[in-house]
């Protein structure tokens, strides 16, 4: 068993068996999204205990941006260059 050493663990405790309780009594329930660093003690813990409890846990990774998006953050950002021939690219690569 964890224990609740503060305020907010002790309100995520609360929120926890309020969860339970309309799983248990049939009511249409909110989709809640919490980010844990499960490299911590205290998200270990906390992964622990919601398990425990038998809340359904789902992991959702972000996805990788594509090509595209990453040039046009960048192009966005101002970080691309402009040449008028592949002679005076190479020239400003040092090659």
């Amino acid at each position: 068993m964890v224990i609740l050493k503060n305020n907010f663990a002790f309100f995520l405790h609360f929120c926890l068996l309020s969860f339970i309780f309309a799983v248990e009594n049939n009511r249409k329930m909110a989709t809640y999204t919490i980010t844990l660093n499960e490299r911590t003690t205290s998200g270990k813990a906390l992964m622990a205990y919601l398990q425990a409890l038998g809340v359904p846990m789902s992991k959702v990774t972000p996805k990788a941006k594509s090509s595209y998006l990453r040039s046009q953050e960048d192009k966005q950002a101002g970080r691309i260059e402009k040449f008028s021939s592949s002679e005076e690219m190479f020239k400003s690569l040092g090659i």
